[in-house]
């Protein structure tokens, strides 16, 4: 069906992720995760859930913000 991007499986049960006007095939969440998610400006570890947002740049926690200098932010509840 597809090649997955990040591994190079060809997998009949690969599927589509479309992000913004980029269509990305991957064969696993792990390669999709690996592939697109975004990776805190702080720590570095990639954000799988909400993580937080200060303007043009991306945490993993509120944390990691106050860290980087961005005051104000809390983790979702």
């Amino acid at each position: 069906m597809g090649v997955c991007e990040v591994c190079g499986n060809d997998y009949d049960r690969s599927f589509e992720v479309h992000v913004e006007d980029a269509v990305h095939v991957f064969d696993s969440f792990e390669c999709a995760i690996h592939g697109i998610a975004p990776r805190c400006e702080h720590c570095s570890c990639t954000i799988i859930g909400h993580g937080v947002q200060a303007g043009s740049h991306l945490y993993c926690c509120a944390s990691c913000a106050s860290a980087a200098g961005s005051e104000g932010l809390r983790d979702r509840a």
